[in-house]
This record gives C-alpha cells, sequence and structure tokens, in this order.
C-alpha cells in the first residue's frame, strides 16, 4: 500500500506525525487489500481529515472527518476507516462464495 499523507495550509508537527503514523499500523491488516491511500489534514478553526484509498479490485473508499482536537479527529477517521475497510472486505468476500 503507497501512503501519502499532506498538511494544507499548515505543517504537521514531528508529535503530529508520528501519531498519524502509529495510528496506521491499526489497518495494517488490509495492507494487501488497498493499492494507495491519500490523507489530507486541514487546519482552518478544525482540523478537517480527508482520506480516499483504492481497493486492488477496483473499488473506491473516500471518508472524512473534522474535528476541532488534532488527536481526536484521527481517532475518528482511523474508526471511520476501519470500519468502511471490513465492510468492504467482507462484502468481497461474500460476492467470492
Amino acid at each position: 500500500m503507497t501512503k501519502t499523507i499532506s498538511a494544507v495550509g499548515f505543517d504537521f508537527d514531528q508529535k503530529q506525525s508520528d501519531f498519524i503514523n502509529t495510528k496506521m499500523k491499526r489497518i495494517a491488516y488490509a495492507e494487501n487489500l488497498i493499492v494507495d491511500l491519500t490523507m489530507r489534514v486541514k487546519h482552518d478553526k478544525a482540523y478537517s481529515f480527508d482520506t480516499t484509498f483504492n481497493f486492488r479490485w477496483g473499488t473506491q473508499g473516500h471518508v472524512t472527518c473534522e474535528d476541532f482536537n488534532f488527536t481526536a479527529g484521527v481517532n475518528k477517521l482511523m474508526d471511520m476507516l476501519d470500519t468502511k475497510i471490513k465492510k468492504e472486505k467482507d462484502k468481497i468476500q461474500e460476492h467470492n462464495k
């Protein structure tokens, strides 16, 4: 899986960057399912997280969330991402039976 994580309108500090990389380990089980993942984090008054990912069978997924707290926003995003990946994985496994 190719991961592209970028900050829009601000720069990640080392702590934020490390936190995202630590949380990305949560979806490590999907390494062989996802071709690429692009995450854009924008900071205006709140942090806005926008993530698009492509499965190897051609399906695309997209999740977005917003939070005033960076840590809470990343956690919320990872919950949504994890749920979406598992749903798609289960759907494909059902289809292949």
